[in-house]
């Protein structure tokens, strides 16, 4: 940082300007409305309505509807602060709440569409198969991962002792205690994006190294989906790592997780774990659809 204060100026306020501009209007009300859905009774709404569709595929319990809703739309780390509220809250067991934390916390399908395939790749036609990979891989490894947390039962049950309590009534001292939460998960997602902004920037003099261009992306998720369709011009190549990047979220996002399940019990590394797993099936089923459904020239 001595040595390289440019680098760090220029990361800082590179990560500053993404969370202003783009984290911060896309996530924030998301963050609101999910805390005041939680704190006014919104949570038992969606439950009656999504409640049994989706727990009959996720085996998920009514509360953890909510969870898979949030964190398959609104992008990350929503579905892990979902997780962790319905945890801290008493309306999940930790064993729902680490499961859903396994494929539920993923890429907004409008950070997909609209930076990814549009902006970055350039290419309509992937629209299609880019959502149908980044989210069909979730889905599908979650029938696999349910196994290691059910512990002999069909689906996830509300705890114990728990119960459908009435939301408080909406007003203003609701409103400002949500907002306050809601500021501090915003800002602390903030700080990540710019202390990985600065490692970014201050990682790219290492030289044109192989390793650089594989490695270095995956740090953060925005730039690195431009270091690579800059640094790889052969959508071949290009295609699979970009979508497995989107599946895993780059470290960036995990830091940001982490920070979500404070104080839950939940460990942060078979997370590390599922996600890496999942983004190599995104990489693989996304290699096979351009090598073998589309012919992309060399």
């Amino acid at each position: 940082m001595l040595f390289s204060p440019r680098k760090v100026f220029s990361g800082a306020e590179d990560g500053l300007l993404l969370w202003f501009n783009i984290v911060f209007p896309t996530l924030f009300p998301f963050m609101l409305i999910s805390g005041l859905m939680m704190a006014g009774g919104g949570l038992s709404v969606i439950s009656r309505f999504f409640g049994k569709a989706l727990g009959r595929i996720f085996a998920v319990s009514g509360s953890g509807a909510f969870a898979v809703l949030t964190g398959f739309l609104c992008g990350y780390p929503m579905g892990a602060k979902a997780a962790a509220d319905l945890l801290r809250s008493g309306r999940i067991t930790k064993n729902e709440g680490q499961y859903l934390l396994s494929f539920c916390n993923n890429t907004s399908p409008a950070f997909v569409i609209n930076f990814v395939v549009w902006k970055t790749l350039e290419r309509e036609d992937l629209l299609a198969p880019s959502l149908i990979i980044l989210f069909g891989v979730p889905v599908f490894l979650s029938f696999f991962f349910r196994r290691f947390y059910l512990k002999g039962q069909r689906s996830f049950r509300a705890p114990e002792g728990s119960r459908d309590t009435p939301g408080r009534t909406p007003d203003f001292s609701l409103f400002d205690t949500c907002m306050m939460d809601s500021f501090g998960s915003i800002v602390k997602v903030g700080g990540y994006i710019i202390a990985f902004s600065i490692l970014l920037s201050l990682c790219r003099d290492i030289g044109d190294l192989p390793a650089v261009n594989f490695l270095l992306p995956s740090l953060e998720i925005t730039n690195g989906v431009v270091m690579l369709r800059e640094k790889i011009r052969d959508l071949r190549l290009c295609y699979p790592l970009i979508m497995g990047l989107t599946s895993f979220g780059g470290f960036c996002s995990v830091a940001q997780t982490d920070c979500m399940l404070q104080g839950t019990g939940i460990h942060i590394l078979p997370y590390l774990a599922q996600k890496l797993a999942a983004a190599a099936a995104a990489s693989f089923l996304a290699y096979l659809y351009i090598t073998l459904v589309q012919m992309v020239p060399s």
